[in-house]
């Protein structure tokens, strides 16, 4: 077996590394944050890792193929009333719609198909 060559791998510690701001096409940020290491796809899709701080909503969408997420730290209050916990898997399907709010701030590794829909 070859050595990996380093141009073939990234490596990025989501304790250390830096995210990048998330920035709605409209231009709004509300403070989320995207540590992603496919730069050849849109920030916010594919595999990340989302950062949400403290009292954060996300704007209301709906889901552009399924969206799976295993919330690491934290927790959401999703718009229907269910509360999801550090440890939780969870799965949407495409066309769903929701919003999110984190009261303490909350971290999530994500898998999302493509770009969400505003539904605001």
């Amino acid at each position: 077996m070859r050595p990996i060559n380093d141009a073939d791998r990234k490596v990025a510690n989501i304790h250390t590394d830096a995210f990048d701001p998330f920035v709605y096409p409209d231009g709004l940020a509300l403070g989320d944050g995207v540590l992603q290491l496919d730069s050849d796809i849109p920030l916010g899709t594919g595999f990340h890792v989302y950062k949400m701080p403290a009292g954060m909503t996300t704007r209301g969408h709906r889901h552009n193929g399924h969206e799976q997420f295993l919330i690491l730290e934290g927790e959401l209050h999703e718009s229907d009333g269910r509360v999801l916990k550090a440890g939780d898997l969870v799965f949407y399907r495409d066309g769903s719609e929701h919003n999110s709010y984190t009261p303490n701030g909350c971290l999530l590794a994500v898998h999302i198909a493509g770009p969400e829909f505003s539904v605001e």
